[in-house]
């Protein structure tokens, strides 16, 4: 009698920086995976005590390039696939069991997982996008012996690109976000995306021009609010249509205006 194989194993990946306030309930929400990582990038706080608790695998260190941190922990992952998980995300037990699922069929490649991103308690659905928010991102990826991770990340500090390899495919079943805690948690984020952003164009060498970065106010605006429907949630799509036309602009001056 033939003996069926194993199921995959599952590597669940989460890279936190004093994460304290939420890393529990991720942690909690990840009990599903045959193992848990957690990348602490220059933790001050409990989140190191947390990620213990939970009975995660840890990786302690000071990273100032974001897809240098997140490709270590690729690296630490065993299992045949690996879901990244941030610390302000949650899985759901449909996502859970949408995941076990497809794993045990798929081949090397990678999915898409939907967003249900909110500020606060509020569910907002629509307008996220142009470097602000996403509606979707490929989080679950094959991590092959021999053709290695079927996703790779970039060198930048904020929003790194990523090589993605093998077959695409997209999960029905969303990752709960919560992104915000309110608007001035928002501006907060704007400041410290733009402030990276900043960055990443001096160490470029080409910041762009003041003229092509005023355009991007009113062309991502339209983007968000028009396009990707933002106005369907009223004035927190008038808000984050807002915040992802000005953070181009910002991210320009703050690269020639200031120093680090």
């Amino acid at each position: 009698m033939s003996q069926a194989s194993a199921p995959p194993k599952l590597s669940a990946l989460v890279v936190a920086h004093n994460e304290e306030d939420q890393l529990a309930d991720c942690l909690s929400s990840l009990s599903f995976a045959d193992e848990v990582v957690v990348v602490l990038d220059r933790c001050t706080d409990s989140s190191r005590d947390i990620a213990l608790a939970h009975g995660a695998r840890i990786e302690e260190g000071a990273w100032e390039i974001e897809g240098e941190r997140r490709n270590r922990g690729i690296a630490m992952c065993e299992g045949d696939w690996i879901l990244e998980v941030d610390a302000d995300e949650r899985v759901s037990d449909a996502l859970s069991g949408e995941i076990r699922e497809v794993i045990g069929h798929a081949g090397y490649g990678h999915f898409l997982i939907p967003y249900h991103n909110y500020v606060g308690d509020r569910l907002v659905e629509f307008g996220w996008g142009a470097a602000w928010g996403v509606s979707a991102t490929v989080r679950l990826f094959a991590n092959d012996p021999d053709r290695g991770p079927a996703k790779q990340w970039g060198d930048q500090r904020i929003h790194p690109s990523v090589e993605l390899r093998g077959e695409s495919g997209r999960l029905t079943q969303p990752m709960i976000h919560r992104v915000d805690r309110n608007i001035s948690d928002m501006i907060a984020r704007l400041d410290r995306y733009t402030s990276a952003r900043a960055r990443d164009l001096r160490a470029s060498g080409d910041i762009g021009s003041f003229g092509r970065n005023v355009r991007r106010i009113f062309t991502r605006f339209w983007k968000c609010y028009v396009s990707r429907r933002g106005y369907r949630e009223g004035q927190y799509g008038f808000l984050i249509a807002l915040m992802a036309g000005i953070y181009p602009i910002l991210s320009y001056l703050k690269a020639n205006l200031e120093d680090d």
